[in-house]
């Protein structure tokens, strides 16, 4: 199978763990020029809602080729031509996200996932395309809480993590999970989803957003 990547280093090496081809089936892009003259099977952007330009070097592809695409803080119908909806799904593909046995994805017409079968993930989650979808949505909220309560002084970053660590047996803390998304994707994933749904939820922390434009 041909399969081309498209990201930051760090989402690339995490999409190799997952795909069980092993890292000499993947070709690795630097950007979408020329990407048509390669007739790729599968098509990963895991970082295509942050270059939304892209979106003109696939309206010629091939109808074989599944496209997938990073779409955490973008609606997908939103963003995408209709020529492309038979073959674009959504994914997560935000740093820690990518390298787990389930695949959250969306899509705005339902899609023949078999390309995507053989790749390692073993399950296929299909949600609703919103901005955020589902797990970065609570991860990124659970973050925003946690920046509140160290903003109120009721405990310090390392006894926020390990609380929640023990008490919900979660991977990661709230700020070791924040420190390996990033915290520029965080405060951008809470940024359009509360321009998305209006919702005073949303309202991103002070401290959050202080640390985030020092960043």
């Amino acid at each position: 199978m041909n399969i081309a990547a498209i990201g930051e280093p760090k989402r690339i090496s995490e999409l190799k763990q997952v795909l069980s081809l092993g890292q000499s089936n993947v070709q690795v892009l630097e950007n979408t020029n020329n990407i048509l003259e390669s007739n790729f099977d599968v098509i990963f952007d895991l970082n295509f809602d942050d270059h939304l330009d892209r979106i003109d070097a696939y309206k010629n592809l091939n109808s074989e080729t599944i496209l997938c695409l990073s779409a955490i803080k973008i609606q997908l119908e939103n963003t995408i031509p209709k020529s492309l909806w038979k073959q674009t799904i959504g994914i997560n593909a935000l740093p820690t996200f990518l390298n787990r046995n389930s695949l959250e994805y969306c899509s705005v017409e339902n899609i023949n996932l078999d390309k995507l079968v053989p790749l390692g993930w073993q399950h296929f989650y299909k949600v609703e395309s919103r901005v955020g979808m589902i797990s970065a949505r609570v991860i990124c909220m659970i973050i925003n809480e946690a920046f509140f309560t160290l903003q109120e002084g009721t405990a310090n970053r390392q006894d926020i993590d390990k609380g929640m660590k023990l008490g919900t047996a979660y991977a990661f803390g709230p700020f070791e999970w924040c420190e390996k998304i990033g915290i520029k994707n965080v405060y951008e994933v809470l940024d359009a989803m509360g321009n998305d749904t209006k919702d005073d939820r949303y309202k991103i922390c002070s401290l959050l957003k202080t640390e985030y434009l020092k960043a």
